[in-house]
């Protein structure tokens, strides 16, 4: 048997939580913003997972009071919409049994969520794969449906199911999301003072770097794909401050360790053999042209849209709660609003009982700031 490889050590091992190449990355951005010579420099990430990291490890006391990093519509679970949710809950309530991924549980839907039907007595559970969801499909007679949410890199795993014969009891509610056209919608929004967009790693992997460009092209507007260790984050926002400092409107891809130029072939067939792209509304944002993902005509037999009648109305005669009237979570994923300034953020909307979708979500910036401190300069 070959001997295990050794760890890398030294000038070979990467490094991506150093303290000092930290603070040699964050002068630069400061540097660079001085040379800009207004403020603020506004950029947006698009992506909860840089959110996380931003808080976690307190990156936002690392800028320079001239760069305003906000979170974008980066947080599937939030931006799932009412009338999603509420196809679930009806599902539920009808005694179908519905599985789906543990932050959907409690995303509220117009009347209720799906933890709430659970606790009623609907058939309710949480799932850690999609696959977990075929195996419980397996394991029984009855119906199941899988709700399935999330950008790019979940609906790879959905679609992954959809093509491997799942069983005649299974089926799929897609609330699956496609980021690239709602990045248009935030470009083109009247108000914006977006300069430049930090875009995910992971999800890049699938559908690579180059998918950008016209975007670029465009709006000119300049995009660096970025990780989600602190240096990727720092590193990814300095090439990008760079960017605006100089004029430039252009791809750079700061994650070469995991994302090239074409993505993953293999799997954008798949997800494209599956899905196509639809308009639909992203909660609190807007109408997103191909924003998106439903089952092509194809896969029509694993449908629940389909194969179920989804009677919304009878959920919809019972009045919404009060409080989602004040509810800010479009403007905060729109990024112009902050958690902050919404009354209900910490007080009325907490993490054990939210208002709004963006504190149930650990991608969602209400939780994420409500748990890091409830405000971005820790």
């Amino acid at each position: 048997m070959a001997a295990p490889a050794e760890r890398p050590t030294g000038a070979d091992e990467l490094k991506f939580r150093d303290p000092a190449r930290a603070r040699a990355l964050a002068d630069a951005i400061g540097r660079m913003v001085e040379q800009i010579g207004r403020a603020p420099v506004t950029v947006m990430h698009v992506c909860g997972s840089h959110e996380q990291a931003i808080a976690k490890f307190g990156l936002r006391h690392t800028f320079p009071d001239g760069l305003d990093v906000i979170m974008g519509p980066g947080c599937p679970v939030c931006v799932t919409d009412l009338p999603e949710v509420d196809e679930a809950v009806v599902l539920a309530e009808d005694g179908v049994r519905v599985v789906t991924y543990g932050d959907m549980l409690r995303v509220p839907g117009t009347v209720r969520s799906l933890a709430e039907v659970q606790s009623m007595g609907g058939k309710v559970d949480v799932v850690y794969s999609a696959a977990q969801a075929v195996d419980i499909a397996g394991g029984t007679d009855e119906e199941v449906v899988f709700f399935a949410s999330g950008f790019e890199t979940t609906a790879v795993a959905t679609a992954a199911i959809a093509v491997a014969n799942p069983p005649a009891n299974f089926s799929i509610l897609s609330a699956h999301k496609y980021i690239p056209p709602v990045m248009e919608i935030v470009a083109e929004m009247p108000d914006t003072r977006i300069e430049g967009f930090l875009a995910a790693g992971h999800a890049a992997t699938i559908t690579g770097w180059g998918i950008f460009e016209r975007f670029v092209e465009r709006h000119g507007i300049p995009v660096v794909v970025a990780g989600f260790e602190p240096l990727d984050i720092l590193a990814g926002i300095a090439q990008l401050v760079e960017l605006v400092r100089d004029g430039r409107r252009a791809v750079v891809n700061a994650f070469p360790r995991c994302v090239t130029r074409e993505g993953n072939r293999i799997a954008q067939q798949e997800l494209w053999r599956v899905f196509r792209t639809t308009g639909g509304n992203w909660r609190g944002i807007a109408h997103v042209p191909n924003g998106n993902l439903r089952l092509r005509d194809e896969f029509a037999h694993l449908d629940a849209r389909r194969r179920f009648r989804i009677d919304l109305k009878r959920l919809w005669t019972q009045a919404p709660a009060a409080l989602t009237q004040l509810c800010m979570c479009g403007d905060i994923m729109a990024g112009v609003s902050s958690p902050e300034k919404c009354a209900l953020f910490g007080k009325e909307c907490v993490p054990d009982a939210p208002v709004g979708a963006c504190m149930v979500s650990s991608e969602g910036t209400c939780r994420i700031w409500h748990q890091y401190g409830g405000h971005p300069r820790l």
